[in-house]
């Protein structure tokens, strides 16, 4: 499992945040999930790819930078 770190774009509200961690759970229902949506970082950890995590955040709508 690995620590990574995410710049995600879009997220205004609690349900953004529920949204990407639905998204992120979906894929992998181990990862570990903390948001700072004040700072738009997502932290995950987990055994899926880095993109394939990046692409999960997309299909809700957000922007991966």
């Amino acid at each position: 499992m690995s620590q990574q770190t995410f710049t995600v774009q879009g997220m205004t509200c609690g349900h953004c945040e529920r949204a990407v961690q639905t998204a992120i759970k979906t894929l992998d229902p181990q990862a570990e999930i903390k948001i700072d949506r004040t700072q738009n970082l997502v932290e995950v950890h987990t055994a899926q790819p880095r993109e394939a995590v990046a692409a999960a955040i997309r299909e809700e709508g957000y922007s991966v930078v």
